[in-house]
């Protein structure tokens, strides 16, 4: 209205060109933006791609917010309203009976879904539209994959994202029901088929139809929904690329703390100081660790390389001598607690891509802040919370208990729950770079969504997604 009023006011008093009233509204819009956009925090970051590139300089913290960065609105809107259809899937456990992930023989229906992709598509969006035209559906391995993105008028009408699955889950079971006139006696399968086990099991056990994100009763906490989505999922969502997994990982995790009310006050800067530089690369960090120790390195070397880094830097200095043993202080140990993240990720990397093996992911967390302690008397990464979840995830995904491989825990898991995000990155990192000694392989478990949500580009590169949002 400021901007109308003065438009007016020079116009009609005929004072100046109208060069000049387009350059004063220029420049009122300028100051007005800049009171929005005023920078909450001091510190700012230089973003780099997973191969080392500049992407943006001169970012201030909290552009790399999940409450402002637009990208990773986007991630987490799409992550919500995004859901995949196993048409291919369907048809074959359709043809054997096997549905829900049960077998009943007699029950077999033989059923054309992907040659009839098209009428069917068609149905789905009809059903799942709410203005019309407003449901995309996107079609891989020649219509054997769907991936439908429900329109957001349907979250908004609802109290949480399961309005996505089920709306996509029926339109999909009525679609097909029509297509081939299922009579009643047949529908069940056809439902069974979509839905899974469902609501026999609390959740869609062996459904056609599926999201990366668990249903509601599976979180375990208020606000783990976008903490609980397997490392496998992710893997190969970005690809089997490290540090673009890495990155999706920490965006979900660290998306999670905001939503589970970690991220308050001062905890903000925490969190987004490790999101930038475990993450997000800030400052070429964990790049240049693994660049350093890559070739002969080990856990111990990147310990030594991060100290002197941040020696340099001026994030540690030397404090007093106890004997032999030189401790030293921080005045900032938020920015001290995003250097180990950083640091915790690079020796994951180095030691686990060594080894072409996930399994040594639990040892890495645990030794890496095990001798950053010892070497600095500071505390390690999450100021030991990641230390501590280490010694049981040990012992839970490969030890006597063994249950199973790195890959299929998430950070809703009772073991991996405890670090503020910044161990899961780490364990999506140590599954990219594994060569298949996991019992359950990312392709194993996880292959649907490198297929679907793989193919879009904000969650297979997310570091320049985010640095353009920035």
């Amino acid at each position: 209205m400021r901007g109308r009023a003065l438009v007016t006011t020079i116009v009609s008093e005929g004072e100046v060109s109208p060069a000049l009233v387009f350059s004063e509204m220029k420049a009122l819009h300028k100051k007005e933006n800049r009171r929005k956009i005023m920078a909450k925090y001091t510190d700012t970051i230089d973003l780099y791609s997973d191969d080392g590139k500049l992407l943006k300089s001169g970012v201030t913290l909290e552009r790399i917010s999940p409450l402002v960065n637009p990208a990773i609105k986007r991630i987490i809107d799409l992550t919500k309203r995004t859901i995949a259809v196993n048409l291919g899937g369907m048809q074959k456990g359709l043809a054997t009976g096997k549905v829900g992930k049960g077998q009943i023989l007699g029950r077999e229906l033989d059923l054309d879904l992907v040659g009839n992709k098209d009428a069917i598509i068609g149905k789905i969006k009809d059903m799942v539209d709410v203005e019309g035209g407003d449901t995309v559906v996107r079609e891989f391995n020649g219509g054997n994959l769907l991936l439908v993105e429900a329109p957001k008028a349907r979250l908004e009408a609802a109290s949480t994202y399961d309005a996505a699955i089920t709306s996509v889950a029926s339109a999909t079971t009525y679609a097909i029901i029509d297509q081939f006139n299922v009579n009643a006696f047949d529908g069940s399968m056809v439902k069974a088929a979509a839905w899974g086990g469902y609501p026999h099991t609390q959740d869609m056990a062996g459904a056609g139809v599926s999201s990366v994100l668990a249903i509601p009763q599976m979180n375990e906490g208020i606000g783990y929904a976008l903490r609980n989505i397997p490392a496998n999922h992710l893997v190969m969502m970005t690809q089997r690329n490290a540090m673009q997994g890495a990155a999706l990982s920490s965006t979900f995790e660290q998306a999670g703390e905001f939503e589970m009310g970690a991220a308050i006050g001062p905890f903000e800067r925490a969190q987004l100081l490790a999101y930038a530089y475990q993450g997000l690369n800030a400052n070429n960090l964990v790049y240049d660790l693994v660049k350093e120790n890559g070739a002969t390195g080990t856990i111990g070397s990147v310990v030594q390389s991060l100290v002197e880094r941040a020696i340099e830097d001026k994030v540690i200095v030397a404090g007093k001598k106890g004997g032999y043993f030189q401790f030293y202080d921080t005045k900032d140990p938020m920015m001290w607690n995003a250097y180990t993240s950083a640091g915790t990720l690079a020796a994951t990397m180095v030691n686990c891509g060594a080894g072409r093996f996930a399994q040594a992911v639990s040892s890495s967390l645990l030794y890496f802040n095990d001798l950053i302690e010892h070497e600095t008397g500071l505390p390690g990464c999450d100021y030991g919370r990641v230390m501590g979840t280490a010694v049981g995830f040990s012992f839970f995904s490969h030890s006597i208990y063994g249950g199973g491989g790195p890959g299929i825990f998430n950070g809703n898991h009772v073991v991996t729950r405890h670090a503020a995000g910044m161990a899961m990155p780490c364990v999506v990192a140590a599954c990219a770079v594994d060569a298949g000694t996991q019992m359950f392989t990312p392709e194993s478990t996880s292959k649907i969504y490198g297929e679907t949500y793989g193919k879009e580009e904000v969650f297979s590169k997310p570091m320049q997604a985010i640095a353009n949002g920035a």
